[in-house]
């Protein structure tokens, strides 16, 4: 199996050269056309050029002479093409013999795939519109080529092909550059899923890249690598804690039995009642299980009705203040009067949320605290804010508020409590599609701000 930076530079390498070979073998035939064109009309002005000579020199004389043009034989042995001079009847006046051609060096240095085969064209001479005579000029090719124009044909074929040689290699080593700065980060990322799919979850990438894609695959998995650790470090945590929330009620049941069967303990009714509220307390931690396994799973039906949180609000405060007049605690209101703040849920559910997030700023609010109750709408939504100068939450426990079981430090865990009312209302919050969120400081106090889709 290969890997994925020899897979994509093979590809690459071979891409680059199958491109170069193509684009080589294209110019190179392109060029050569061309050339060969560029040859054709000028012979093809050669040829006028003779047949105009011939012409004028028939109008000064009057007759063919076996000296009438013999003057372009040295240029035509030059030009490795023969001449023979025809009357009207086609008789020769005078011939270049194709065998002198033999003797001239050129001859190896022709060009055509046909060369080494003799041909002749025949064109008129005409003076007046009157056929004069014939010219025929023979060669051993299609195209007659000079020294010199061998030697430039020669040049820029050697240049095509160096420059695609000198292309080829810098493509390459662009190709395996490139491939490398894809290759490395994504080598990078399956090594961490690797190491992950482990259960090593303290594993992070740390090669960057410039490329987008990379660059978000490489924070994403760096994302879900926090999130599977936090979420081991959770499950551990609620296994213990909810040992813990049975086995306490369970123990002192057990112990107080054991010593009462013993004799130990009396069989009084005030040690019969401390034992109903172990149990009572036990049940209600079965039934917040409960409650809370019907949210996650769905089964919860809402009766959905319209809500005026203004009244609501006032109400349920109202009865938390008369409930806990022995904290001295104060309420204050931030009420908007001008208008109702309504929303459509159901009551019951939205009065559950108040419940546990008032109980919870009470709980943790010291005697003669202060909370704070804001009810107001921005552009989109109707806000609930509920604020307290309570012992607040260390910023490491409020990612995990809302799981279940969880208390946070001991010194909340000392206050009464089965870690479940918060996992219940951002249930009960997300089956209203809203939004909850939790600012808090240790020792300063902890903000509360939900955020209802606005009915307006």
């Amino acid at each position: 199996m290969q890997s994925i930076s020899r897979r994509l530079s093979i590809l690459l390498v071979i891409s680059a050269v199958s491109a170069i070979l193509l684009v080589t073998v294209f110019v190179n035939l392109t060029v050569s056309n061309k050339f060969n064109e560029y040859m054709i009309d000028i012979q093809n002005k050669r040829y006028e050029r003779i047949v105009s000579y011939f012409e004028e020199a028939y109008k000064r004389e009057g007759k063919w002479t076996s000296d009438t043009g013999v003057e372009l034989m040295h240029e035509a042995y030059m030009g490795n093409y023969c001449l023979t001079l025809l009357d009207s009847g086609k008789q020769a006046v005078w011939g270049m013999d194709p065998d002198d051609l033999q003797t001239q060096i050129h001859i190896g240095e022709m060009s055509g795939h046909d060369s080494g085969v003799y041909t002749t064209k025949t064109f008129e001479i005409k003076v007046n519109g009157k056929i004069v005579g014939f010219i025929d000029i023979g060669q051993y090719s299609s195209v007659l080529l000079s020294e010199e124009d061998l030697t430039f044909k020669s040049s820029i074929n050697k240049s095509i092909i160096a420059s695609g040689a000198l292309a080829l290699i810098i493509i390459i080593s662009l190709s395996l550059y490139f491939s490398k700065q894809f290759s490395t980060p994504i080598r990078a990322v399956a090594k961490m899923s690797v190491s992950l799919s482990k259960g090593n979850f303290d594993t992070v990438s740390t090669i960057k890249s410039n490329i987008a894609e990379l660059e978000d695959l490489r924070k994403s998995v760096n994302i879900l690598a926090g999130k599977l650790k936090y979420q081991d470090a959770l499950r551990k945590r609620l296994v213990s804690d909810i040992t813990h929330e049975i086995r306490t009620p369970l123990n002192v049941l057990q112990n107080n039995l054991e010593g009462m069967v013993d004799g130990v303990v009396p069989v009084t009714k005030e040690n019969l009642n401390y034992l109903n509220e172990e149990v009572i307390r036990f049940g209600t931690l079965i039934n917040d299980l409960n409650l809370l396994k019907e949210f996650e799973s769905e089964s919860i039906k809402l009766n959905y009705e319209t809500i005026y949180l203004d009244d609501l609000i006032t109400e349920m405060s109202k009865d938390f203040l008369m409930g806990n007049v022995h904290k001295n605690i104060t309420f204050e209101y931030g009420l908007a009067t001008d208008e109702k703040h309504q929303i459509i849920g159901d009551k019951d559910k939205i009065k559950q949320v108040m419940i546990n997030l008032l109980s919870n700023s009470i709980k943790f609010t010291e005697n003669n605290g202060k909370i704070v109750i804001k009810l107001y709408r921005d552009t989109k939504h109707i806000i609930v804010e509920v604020i307290d100068n309570g012992i607040g939450i260390k910023q490491e426990d409020l990612p995990f508020i809302f799981e279940r079981l969880y208390r946070g430090d001991k010194s909340r865990n000392q206050i009464e409590g089965n870690g479940i009312g918060l996992t219940i209302v951002k249930n009960i919050l997300d089956l209203h599609n809203a939004i909850i969120k939790v600012d808090s400081k240790e020792g300063i106090g902890t903000t509360v701000k939900i955020y209802f889709d606005s009915s307006k």
